[in-house]
């Protein structure tokens, strides 16, 4: 085993202030409050400035590195006071989220709610480094602390927060997928912050290293599902985009391709196109853009065209002749 390369005054530092971050402390209740509550506005809202706001305030990460060190350090102690931590954390946003749901009522989600709903590898990646800055901010004091808190909150409270607002909705498989999401971020984040720890000489190695790297192993199948489906789901994207209107549909009319959903859990996979046509789409036309697609993607897929008369009305168009008026 490799001489730790902290001396024992360094290591009795980062011990206490670690101890002091895993607290149950009134101000990390009254932070987490306050960052859900925040957090929640802004993704009921859509809107991407106020959910940043709030994760300047976030302070779930302060017992994820605590985590880190006591399970390789084995401190029971440190250990079950960080679990306490992070549970009551997770459990507050998301019960704060749900009351917050059911109160405004949601008619339908926007985009910074469904983008946290279908973690992938990049994702991952994401926690993995923001779990990364996080350790190396606390062994090199100079860095600004604050900086990688605010990256770990926006890893953390953002996905916790939806799992609470897909829940008052009843909608299983948005909250299934934002755990999914929260629960990669903390592992990946624990994951870098035990390296930090082990490679600046703070910790030595131990078998929770091997359990956290299990874990996040396992993670690996259904993100890599899903980082292969949106890789595929890019392509065909920008497949329609490129040449779905010149070759097909907008034979004799004009469309504009408004979305692309993809249903991959069917087989084949179904793609539903919102369009935009100044003329009803016929039969054969959605056939031949199957054929296309099946030609382009070496896949087939069912097309599902959903589209919507445009009408161009000017104020230079001729008005209706008026009935004349008997006599």
């Amino acid at each position: 085993m490799p001489k730790p390369k902290a001396s024992q005054e360094e290591l009795k530092n980062l011990y206490e202030s670690l101890k002091i971050e895993a607290e149950l402390s009134q101000n990390y209740v009254v932070l987490i409050v306050s960052s859900c509550l925040i957090a929640s506005f802004g993704l009921i809202s859509n809107s991407a400035a106020v959910i940043i706001g709030a994760m300047i305030i976030a302070p779930l990460m302060l017992p994820l590195r605590a985590l880190a060190f006591s399970a390789l350090e084995e401190d029971l102690d440190l250990l079950r006071q960080s679990l306490i931590s992070i549970g009551v954390g997770s459990a507050i946003s998301i019960l704060l989220a749900g009351v917050l749901g059911n109160l405004v009522g949601i008619s339908e989600f926007g985009s910074e709610v469904l983008s946290r709903t279908q973690p992938n590898l990049v994702d991952l990646g994401i926690a993995v480094t923001a779990g990364g800055i996080s350790g190396y901010a606390k062994v090199r004091p100079k860095i600004n602390d604050a900086v990688a808190g605010t990256a770990i909150a926006v890893a953390l409270m953002p996905p916790i927060c939806v799992v609470g607002l897909s829940l008052s909705q009843g909608i299983w498989q948005l909250s299934w997928g934002a755990f999914l999401l929260y629960l990669t971020n903390l592992l990946g984040i624990t994951l870098a912050c035990m390296i930090v720890f082990i490679t600046y000489g703070y910790a030595k190695i131990s078998h929770a290293l091997g359990w956290i790297l299990g874990l996040t192993a396992i993670l690996l199948l259904p993100l890599g599902v899903s980082f292969f489906q949106l890789v595929k789901q890019s392509q065909l994207q920008a497949t329609l985009r490129r040449n779905l209107v010149k070759r097909t549909v907008t034979i004799g009319q004009q469309v504009q391709l408004v979305k692309t959903k993809v249903n991959w859990t069917k087989n084949p996979p179904e793609v539903y196109l919102s369009v935009e046509a100044n003329k009803p789409i016929t039969p054969k036309q959605v056939r031949l853009v199957e054929e296309f697609i099946e030609k382009e993607m070496k896949q087939h897929f069912v097309i599902v065209i959903r589209a919507s008369r445009v009408q161009e009305v000017r104020s230079s168009d001729s008005l209706e002749p008026e009935t004349p008026t008997q006599k």
